[in-house]
């Protein structure tokens, strides 16, 4: 019969386990080195960098053509239903777009410009802008844009459809808010107001990004200021610019829920000229978008009156070029001596008459050669030919080797031989 437990016994086996949770406990408070807890940290962060949606960066530009632009068109139009009054509003909205372009490019009041008719118009017309619009059962009011093709309306305008344009201006957005500048990092309201931006209607030839890929490690807020040229001119040659302009906006709130000041600077260049600066004030975050798209319109205007008085010009420094070497006028004239008709002797095996005929129509058809004479004929043997040459032998030499000749000096002249053929025994 198996004896019961004695209080000894309880309280050693009590003791053991408590010793054990003891340890159990000191282990899991132990310090961790410092460079555990700098790798789990660098994992948390690739965990939360890969949380990241894909489309958190980046915005395409939304139109790069070179349509003309009329905004800020009001309609007031009532019809029997909704769609009615809809494409009333579209078509009264063509018409006084046409006016407001025409008096805007002939720099005359808005009541001396012609009326077209609507088919004329719905033929130069490129499209409808909503700006904003309120739609009723029987009544349209809105605020419009409208798209005039730039080569089909231009011929009623009377003006030409090309313009002149700057250089390729490589664009870099930047918008500083709360201290932390931002370019394409991260998409702002910045970059989405230059991707809303005409830029067909600008004489600046702009090129845009759209912020995905490597944009944004390439194109970043610090680049914005690096004054080394190299990595400039290698971004430029990627990208298929030739100069920078970076736009800038500082963004002030006032209150969450109030006016939003923005400071807009138009820089240009590496060293980040400033071109214009100034100041905007939208109502609330609501009215910010608006605000954003006057600042880029604002911007487009200094730089374009910058690059008018001739102050937009790109830094040589951007720009490497060899200069070209100089070369004697006697050896020019000499080059051009050279290049003028050359008789060259030419000697090649003939066993046959079929050989003698494919070698000289061979000979022939080479670019520059202007005659084929038989010199010596001797069938089974060596036959020689006079060759007429526009241009240096030289020229002729690498001619005959790139059809498959072997070439050979001989006699004053060529010894050629098809590739791979071993010359007869004497």
């Amino acid at each position: 019969m198996q004896e019961p437990l004695t209080t000894s016994y309880l309280d050693f086996h009590g003791q053991v386990a408590k010793r054990h949770f003891v340890t159990v406990i000191d282990r899991l408070f132990r310090p961790v080195p410092i460079s555990i807890l700098c790798v789990v940290l660098f994992a948390a962060g690739l965990a939360f960098a890969q949380l990241e949606r894909p489309d958190d960066r980046g915005v395409a530009p939304i139109d790069g053509s070179g349509s003309y632009e009329v905004s800020g068109v009001h309609v007031d139009v009532a019809a029997r239903n909704a769609d009615q009054a809809r494409n009333g509003g579209w078509r009264e909205a063509q018409r006084k777009g046409w006016k407001m372009l025409w008096a805007r490019v002939n720099g005359k009041p808005v009541e001396n410009a012609p009326g077209l008719p609507d088919s004329t118009l719905d033929s130069i017309s490129g499209g409808i802008v909503v700006e904003k619009e309120q739609i009723g059962p029987n009544r349209y009011i809105a605020t419009l844009g409208v798209l005039f093709d730039r080569a089909r309306a231009g011929e009623l305008l009377g003006v030409k459809g090309a313009m002149r344009r700057s250089a390729p201006m490589l664009v870099i957005p930047v918008q500083w808010s709360g201290a932390t500048p931002i370019s394409f990092e991260r998409r702002t309201e910045w970059q989405k107001a230059w991707a809303r931006f005409r830029s067909g209607n600008s004489p600046i030839d702009y090129v845009r990004v759209s912020g995905t890929g490597a944009d944004p490690v390439l194109l970043n807020a610090a680049q914005s200021r690096r004054p080394g040229r190299g990595w400039w001119r290698m971004l430029l040659d990627q990208y298929g610019a030739a100069d920078i302009v970076v736009p800038e906006v500082t963004l002030f709130r006032q209150w969450p829920g109030g006016p939003v000041i923005g400071k807009f600077v138009a820089r240009h260049g590496p060293d980040g000229a400033v071109i214009d600066s100034f100041t905007l004030t939208a109502e609330n975050a609501d009215a910010m978008p608006a605000m954003l798209d006057r600042g880029v319109d604002r911007i487009d205007r200094s730089y374009t009156r910058a690059l008018q008085e001739g102050a937009f010009r790109a830094d040589k420094s951007l720009v490497i070029e060899t200069p070209a070497e100089e070369v004697p006028i006697d050896d020019v004239l000499a080059e051009i001596a050279s290049a003028a008709t050359a008789t060259i002797t030419v000697q090649a095996d003939t066993p046959d008459a079929a050989t003698l005929r494919s070698t000289e129509g061979a000979l022939r058809g080479m670019t520059g050669v202007t005659g084929v004479q038989t010199g010596s004929l001797a069938l089974g043997g060596v036959s020689v030919f006079r060759i007429s040459f526009s241009g240096p032998p030289a020229a002729f030499r690498e001619a005959l080797a790139a059809r498959g000749w072997q070439v050979e000096d001989a006699a004053g002249g060529l010894r050629i031989r098809r590739g791979g053929v071993t010359p007869p025994a004497q």
